[in-house]
């Protein structure tokens, strides 16, 4: 695929043509960002999108090409590679069923995808996020800078939304820290949020931080709740698109994803949400906030609850070779 010269000669492949990924690539394709490589399983699927957002590229005024494929060799130099394969959660799965089902996707996805693109970098969106992170680092054998999973940046969204509403405030005067796994045990972290650098514990009484702290741990349930048949995607890829721009333009951005711990805020060998550094290369710094006691221990816990996931993981994996 060939790009304008005056565009970078970047390629991003997403792997799934769901609603998170075909909204993701919409997101990428019009913001200029890079090459696309829809891929999924169904055929003529990923290929009836990539058409389709080819011939918006007229209105919204791009030349990025955007290509629908079954076939991971179309796939192949891609600079990121993005993992959003997957069944999305609905009302009726359980935990087990998501990891049972997704630890076989997403292990294969990224091998396959990493076999392709041996230099590229690894997003994992599929939940349930932590571990799958874990397992796709773990079966692509990548360093560990390279691999990352999106989730920080969401539920930092989603507590930054509700302070929003809450206060009545401009969105744009709000920011919001959420750390730890992803779900029901993320820890977002009041004192350091805040609206225009006033933190949040001034301008609020603490029932309504607790309010707003529930709400966020459970503001993906909230939504499949809602939609009954599906969940979120919309914040997802605009999520994930700011870790892609952030790799591309190499702006170093200090944003909130899932990386790998190795002795920080006292976890080692796990992927946990944390603030990091997002470059050319990856992860290029991994920050270490000080944390209460209460706050650390809620980090650690949700860490176990992870672990104890990525061994359930490891152990359907193996069963199913």
């Amino acid at each position: 695929m060939n790009s304008p010269s005056n565009y970078p000669s970047t390629r991003v492949s997403i792997i799934g043509a769901g609603k998170v990924g075909s909204t993701l690539a919409q997101r990428i394709a019009e913001k200029n960002l890079a090459d696309v490589v829809l891929l999924d399983i169904v055929e003529g699927w990923p290929q009836g999108i990539a058409l389709d957002l080819m011939q918006a590229r007229g209105v919204e005024r791009h030349d990025r090409q955007i290509v629908g494929t079954n076939d991971y060799t179309d796939t192949a130099n891609s600079n990121i590679i993005v993992i959003a394969a997957g069944i999305p959660r609905k009302p009726g799965i359980n935990r087990e069923d998501l990891i049972k089902i997704n630890a076989r996707i997403v292990t294969e996805a990224a091998k396959s995808a990493i076999a392709h693109s041996p230099e590229a970098i690894l997003i994992v969106v599929t939940n349930p996020l932590d571990i799958m992170t874990y397992l796709a680092w773990e079966a692509t054998g990548l360093p560990k800078h390279r691999v990352m999973g999106m989730a920080g940046i969401l539920d930092s969204a989603r507590f930054q939304t509700f302070i929003a509403m809450e206060l009545g405030v401009s969105i744009a005067e709000v920011n919001a820290t959420v750390l730890g796994s992803h779900g029901d045990l993320m820890v977002p972290v009041p004192r350091y949020s805040t609206v225009n650098g006033i933190p949040i514990a001034q301008l609020m009484d603490a029932g309504a931080i607790d309010r707003i702290v529930q709400r966020t741990r459970h503001g993906g349930a909230e939504i499949v709740g809602l939609m009954k048949t599906g969940s979120a995607y919309f914040a997802p890829a605009s999520s994930t698109c700011l870790m892609v721009e952030s790799i591309v333009l190499n702006q170093s951005r200090l944003l909130p994803c899932s990386v790998y711990l190795d002795g920080q805020y006292g976890v080692k060998d796990l992927f946990l949400g944390v603030p990091c550094r997002l470059g050319s290369q990856g992860v290029e710094q991994v920050v270490e906030l000080e944390l209460s006691d209460t706050e650390k221990a809620a980090f650690i816990e949700s860490g176990k609850v992870v672990s104890q996931n990525i061994d359930e993981a490891k152990a359907i994996l193996k069963t199913a070779r």
